[in-house]
């Protein structure tokens, strides 16, 4: 009996190290696995994201209203500490200006910039007086909000020419801009006070890119929008989208235009390379219409596009996400990795990304 315990207890000691040798083997391939990430990042009705990186050791999401859980958030706003695994916070905006529209309100497409330990963002949004939209501008002392609206809108026109506002401190000059534009018009640039909550006194807006009206079918530029400017190597490059984000008929994808100056008009990429469109970013078989981007940086110096897009296989918004008739496309998040050539900048690939890829290098931080 106790020579049959003994081989009982080898037998054991030998399943258990084989156990732990097992699952020491496999430690590796699941830390690898979790290295990698594929489209969509952020699997949502998440529209015009803007990703912004702060002090907190968390990158910030931005987008379009959309209800969450039933409700309506007028601005969503979600964190990351490494760009793939992100978080749904509070309505980043829970409180709607005392100007804007009362029964059907529109708050659309937030750039939030950090200065002087405050949080500004600028949206676009409807007026009471219902005569087209207006840019605007709140603050708040934490990323996540509340944001609470400066009292009066920066500027209001017709229609939604006045809308996708982008703000941009130029590293040559120190100067402070605010790009922005739609409603079939060229893309702006106005020169921003020194509070950030008004433009610059006697300051103008002016055209940097405009519009290609044809009626050529594959033509994305009959209407663009949603801005992003970065500075690289002496160049300004501005990103820009069209034509029509949202609906069955979805036509959108990403160009690019660069200047030597913040505020003069930007060379398209067709202008300078003779090709036959500006477009570095646009539909594949399994995402549509993808676009309204933003630029991030990682601690390893690649650059990635965060953009919206359409799941051609989930199309439509769920039930818990409409927001009475306001949208019907469901438009979530995705990630490219961008990549320079010959002084121009491209979206790898130029599709949104179907394979699984590397997590971008982000260094961790003790908060």
């Amino acid at each position: 009996m106790r020579k049959i315990s003994e081989i009982k207890f080898c037998c054991l000691i030998v399943i258990a190290l084989f156990s732990a040798t097992a699952s020491f083997a496999q430690a590796p391939q699941t830390a690898k696995q979790a290295e990698t990430w594929i489209n969509p990042v952020f699997d949502t009705d998440f529209p015009d994201p803007t990703v912004v990186r702060v002090g907190d050791g968390y990158f910030y999401a931005y987008a379009t209203q959309a209800v969450v859980n039933g409700k309506l958030h007028h601005i969503q706003v979600a964190r990351s500490k490494d760009l793939i695994r992100w978080e749904r916070m509070a309505d980043a905006l829970p409180e709607k200006p005392v100007w804007a529209d009362k029964f059907e309100p529109k708050f659309w497409a937030p750039h939030v910039s950090v200065a002087d330990g405050k949080y500004l963002m600028y949206y676009s949004a409807d007026p009471n007086t219902q005569k087209g939209l207006c840019l605007a501008v709140a603050v708040a002392d934490a990323p996540g909000g509340p944001f609470v609206d400066s009292g009066k809108p920066l500027k209001c026109g017709t229609s939604f020419i006045n809308i996708d506002p982008m703000a941009f401190d130029d590293p040559k000059t120190g100067r402070k801009f605010l790009y922005w534009g739609s409603g079939f018009e060229p893309i702006k640039v106005q020169e921003l006070a020194a509070n950030r909550t008004e433009f610059a006194l006697n300051s103008e807006s002016v055209d940097v890119v405009f519009p290609i009206k044809n009626k050529d079918p594959n033509n994305y530029e009959r209407l663009i929008e949603g801005v992003w400017v970065t500075y690289r190597k002496g160049f300004y490059y501005l990103f820009y989208s069209g034509d029509n984000c949202c609906g069955d008929k979805a036509h959108y994808a990403v160009m690019v235009a660069r200047s030597r100056s913040a505020t003069e008009k930007f060379e398209t990429l067709a202008a300078a390379t003779g090709k036959t469109n500006s477009v570095i970013l646009e539909k594949n078989d399994e995402w549509l219409a993808p676009g309204h981007n933003s630029v991030i940086t990682d601690d390893k110096g690649d650059e990635w596009i965060f953009y919206h897009a359409i799941n051609t296989k989930k199309r439509n918004v769920e039930k818990d996400e409409t927001i009475g008739g306001d949208r019907d496309v469901r438009r979530v998040m995705l990630m490219n990795r961008l990549v320079y050539k010959n002084g121009w900048v491209y979206a790898e690939g130029g599709t949104p990304t179907l394979s699984s890829k590397k997590f971008p290098k982000i260094r961790r931080r003790n908060n």
